[in-house]
């Protein structure tokens, strides 16, 4: 049998190995139409439809500003807590 030509990929939410025609592509940055040098991420079909439709604002430039330097991920969750009680105040639980 030949080997597929269908690049594999992982869903990055469950980590299911899948192959990229049966995958949804997601784009962190929301501007999937512009493909010119990227890279994208891709999702399960289970995955992509648990998806919250409502609007995410700034959530990816966030991530993005808060990724830059590559921190871990301790120092990664520690400036974003810190950055979304600065801008939006602290959690309240109800």
């Amino acid at each position: 049998m030949w080997p597929s030509r269908t690049p594999s990929v992982v869903c990055l939410a469950c980590g299911t190995e899948l192959s990229q025609s049966m995958a949804r592509e997601y784009d962190k940055y929301g501007d999937r139409w512009d493909r010119a040098n990227k890279t994208f991420e891709h999702l399960c079909k289970g995955c992509h439809s648990d998806l919250c439709p409502q609007p995410r604002g700034e959530l990816e430039k966030l991530l993005g500003e808060l990724e830059a330097g590559n921190p871990s991920q301790a120092e990664f969750l520690s400036r974003y807590v810190a950055t979304v009680d600065d801008r939006y105040g602290p959690l309240e639980e109800s």
